[in-house]
């Protein structure tokens, strides 16, 4: 237990609840409450460094007890994971706005990547402070953590739609196909490190960057749909699975593959492989 972490953390209406504890319900008021938080505790850790905020601190710049901030998060770590939670949920939302009725992969590859760079653009001072301590592979905070899982799984999502959505999604090698959206998000690490320490006028170069990828990544996966570079594409896959995913904390591939948990998308791919 920290300096300022009470024994026992309660809500608005005093009920109980130990750290770590089941969440509270999704009333109006705890939603407003939460939310006042989380906004509270981003603009303090851009303020005065992550290191520097307490949880005492954030909840009296919110106006609550700070048994009310550890009802709603346990800790300063956690605040940072509703940050994830909330930004990919923005970001999934802006990205499928932004794709609608387009099948081309690389656009559609590169219009969720800028909406990613869009949706970041108010975040870009307090991602460079954190980024230490989010660059730990032992931190909570870390985007390959257990802990980021829910907000992975969801930035994963929108790479499987961007996918799903194009007109190259079915000529895909089904054995790609299943890991894609997992060297996708990979790629977005990438353009995020990137994005971070861009320091040019509205982040111009990582956009310019993001143009210049996009294209090109989407070349290579129309290139692994060919017979000829199958091989190459499998001894990728068997890499990837057993070398990257393998440091990445629950992991979509870690899970049963789609085509084992879904007869019929099984099916689907076992006719892309013949076809």
């Amino acid at each position: 237990m920290t300096d300022d972490q009470p024994a026992t953390a309660k809500d608005e209406q005093g009920n109980s609840a130990e750290p770590g504890g089941t969440e509270p319900a999704r009333t109006a008021k705890s939603e407003r409450t939460r939310a006042l938080i989380l906004e509270t505790a981003m603009r303090l850790f851009q303020e005065r460094g992550y290191e520097k905020t307490t949880m005492r601190a954030i909840a009296a710049e919110a106006g609550v007890s700070v048994g009310n901030a550890y009802y709603y998060y346990e800790g300063k770590e956690f605040l940072i994971q509703g940050f994830y939670d909330r930004m990919t949920h923005e970001h999934a939302l802006d990205a499928r706005a932004r794709m609608e009725g387009r099948t081309d992969f690389s656009e559609r590859l590169s219009l969720a990547l800028e909406s990613w760079v869009d949706c970041a653009a108010p975040y870009h001072e307090f991602a460079a402070q954190f980024f230490r301590t989010a660059a730990d592979p032992n931190s909570a905070l870390s985007p390959f953590s257990n802990e980021s899982h829910p907000a992975r799984a969801t930035s994963v999502q929108i790479f499987r739609e961007v996918l799903d959505g194009s007109d190259l999604g079915p000529k895909i090698d089904p054995e790609l196909d299943e890991l894609l959206p997992d060297l996708l998000w990979l790629h977005l690490m990438v353009v995020v490190l990137y994005w971070v320490f861009d320091r040019t006028d509205d982040t111009e170069r990582t956009r310019a960057f993001v143009k210049r990828c996009a294209p090109f990544v989407a070349k290579i996966v129309t290139l692994s749909r060919y017979r000829v570079f199958r091989p190459l594409v499998r001894d990728a896959v068997d890499m990837v699975k057993e070398f990257v995913l393998p440091t990445i904390g629950r992991t979509t591939a870690s899970a049963k593959p789609a085509a084992l948990a879904d007869p019929e998308v099984g099916a689907k791919r076992r006719r892309r492989a013949k076809g």
